[in-house]
């Protein structure tokens, strides 16, 4: 059984605090996190989170350039990135335990203290259309923005976290600030601290560089609006080797107690090597490099996908053969040897995954910052050995059917060619 790891404060001004201390280890990692994500955009700024997210790097009042940013971080061994998804962004430094300080303070300096000069936000502009291009030529990652765009529509739960080309052109400093005033607040705010640390000195520390972190009221998102009566397609032509596809379907939000079976589910058809659809695509018909099976679930709604990178000729025959699995799968339930394995497979990859100081950060961070509140891996662990065989079958036969199926393919296909693909999407008996 694991210990209970974390402890949680939260301070007058609404800031929360986590600390998870491991005693034992040699870094320390420092992770901001704040509700801005592509999420609680408006189409006329989508994209502004991410751009933001560039901008806090490009310099501050004490530290008035990237270099001057970089050069303080590198110059301790330090490891530091940031990250915006569609209900959050992040910024996050780790280093060795005795720079605990150092690394705290550069990381709240460019939260808390972002300069936006008109002059860098000019040459920033072309870093994310650059970025923007780079992931049109990787179909692999650009298939993921045409399912969400299929399956939630013109909502911004189907907006592109980077968002559009022409946006990212408009985006003024003004809108940079008054994002940032409505979103960067300290009750939307979650700063975890893991590894190597005195708990004592790192909240007197927070306490001291947050406290005149303004307060406001937090602008809130707008819910997702879910609307499907029958299987959909969308594709995307390219003229490349290799067909991408992402098959999905709708499911539920992370707060639902089906998670743990649905994960169970994703983990015995695609999770691993030895999973079904692993070994029938990749092992049999030798037909994919990869093949996947997993959940992405938020705070008001998730959806369950398959996803591949195949060969054009054979992208039919994947694509029935993945229909067949999961048909079966819904039908006949499974079996109780790869059920028991995919429950370790899912634990061991648990634990492992708090070996370090950035994953134990990520790890209690991303739960406060989505759900408010945090199981400790003992209580997760719980309820994964928890689920029943006839769960699995419960959520698959929920889950699986043709009003909430969506297909996205990047390939040399047509636009006409969507109707012949949607007639294969049928799992009806």
């Amino acid at each position: 059984m694991l210990f209970i790891m974390h402890k949680k404060i939260t301070l007058e001004n609404g800031l929360r605090i986590v600390l998870a201390p491991q005693p034992g280890n040699l870094a320390v990692t420092v992770s901001v996190l704040v509700e801005a994500g592509s999420k609680y955009e408006t189409k006329e700024i989508n994209g502004i989170s991410h751009f933001l997210e560039h901008m806090v790097f490009k310099g501050t009042q004490k530290r008035p350039s990237t270099l001057a940013i970089s050069s303080e971080l590198d110059g301790i061994g330090a490891s530091y990135n940031a990250f915006t998804s569609h209900e959050a962004t992040g910024y996050f430094a780790k280093a060795r335990s005795n720079h605990f300080e150092k690394i705290l303070d550069v990381v709240s300096d460019v939260y808390l203290n972002p300069l936006f000069d008109s002059k860098e936000i000019e040459k920033e502009r072309g870093v994310i259309i650059e970025e923007i291009n780079l992931i049109e030529d990787q179909p692999y990652r650009r298939v993921w923005d045409v399912f969400t765009e299929l399956l939630y529509g013109d909502q911004p739960a189907g907006w592109r976290t980077i968002g559009q080309k022409e946006n990212i052109q408009k985006i003024t400093r003004e809108d940079f600030l008054n994002y940032r005033n409505n979103h960067y607040l300290p009750k939307s705010t979650v700063i975890t601290i893991a590894g190597n640390f005195d708990e004592q000195k790192a909240v007197d520390e927070v306490k001291k560089h947050f406290s005149n972190f303004k307060i406001g009221e937090k602008n809130s998102k707008v819910k997702v609006v879910e609307s499907q009566s029958e299987s959909r397609v969308s594709v995307k032509y390219k003229d490349s080797d290799q067909t991408h596809l992402v098959l999905g379907f709708r499911a539920f939000d992370v707060f639902d107690d089906r998670r743990y079976a649905l994960g169970i589910l994703a983990d015995i058809l695609g999770g691993s090597m030895s999973s079904r659809l692993w070994q029938k695509v990749r092992e049999q018909m030798g037909a994919a490099y990869y093949v996947r099976a997993g959940t992405d679930l938020s705070t008001d709604h998730g959806f369950f996908a398959v996803s591949a990178g195949v060969g054009n000729e054979k992208f039919e025959l994947v694509l029935r053969a993945v229909l067949e699995e999961l048909k079966k799968i819904r039908e006949e339930g499974v079996f109780n040897k790869e059920f028991n394995l995919a429950k370790e497979h899912i634990i061991g990859h648990l634990i492992l995954g708090l070996e370090t100081s950035d994953d134990l950060a990520g790890f209690y961070g991303e739960q406060e910052i989505l759900e408010r509140k945090i199981e400790e891996p003992g209580e997760i662990i719980k309820k994964i050995e928890a689920v029943k065989e006839s769960d699995i079958i419960n959520v698959a036969k929920s889950i699986f059917q043709n009003n909430k199926m969506n297909l996205a393919f990047i390939g040399p296909f047509k636009k006409e060619e969507e109707e012949k693909f949607k007639e294969i999407l049928n799992l009806s008996l």
